[in-house]
């Protein structure tokens, strides 16, 4: 994908977030456990908070990563692609793979992003957020392992 602008790059990044908050709350609805559905919409919410971060950088915000490495148990990894034909059939445990494939993805979104500018502040902010999605594919992947792996 080409960009063009700061600003191109800023929407493509703010569209992202949009679609995965949406992904997230319309996984939350699917859930057949109330603690499942809330796990989901909380992480719809922090990524409405990704995308209110994005939206405060194009009006000229600074976001700084942090300077702590994020772990990875690169539980997803090792697993094979495999879809459900809709996400009424998931259950616990391909939700919580479809998250980290999500968030590992967004991870590696943000990175490329931060490599493909010479902009500090959108390198800098580009890096936050691929931290911070690093951070929700690590708790997705304790989640896994908690109570998927711990079960098997």
């Amino acid at each position: 994908m080409e960009f063009n602008s700061v600003d191109d790059i800023l929407n493509f990044a703010i569209k992202e977030e949009e679609g995965a908050a949406l992904f997230y709350t319309d996984l939350a609805s699917k859930m057949d456990r109330p603690w499942m559905s809330k796990i989901f919409r909380d992480f719809a919410e922090e990524e409405r908070g990704h995308k209110k971060k994005l939206l405060a950088v194009r009006e000229g915000k600074t976001l700084e990563p942090s300077k702590e490495k994020v772990m990875d148990l690169k539980i997803v990894d090792y697993m094979i692609d495999e879809e459900p034909a809709s996400l009424a059939e998931l259950d616990y445990q391909g939700a919580l793979v479809i998250a980290m494939k999500k968030e590992k993805a967004a991870f590696k979104l943000y990175s490329d992003l931060a490599a493909s500018t010479d902009n500090e502040n959108l390198q800098n902010t580009f890096a936050a957020l691929a931290q911070e999605e690093a951070k929700h594919k690590l708790r997705f992947e304790i989640e896994y392992d908690q109570n998927i792996l711990t079960e098997n």
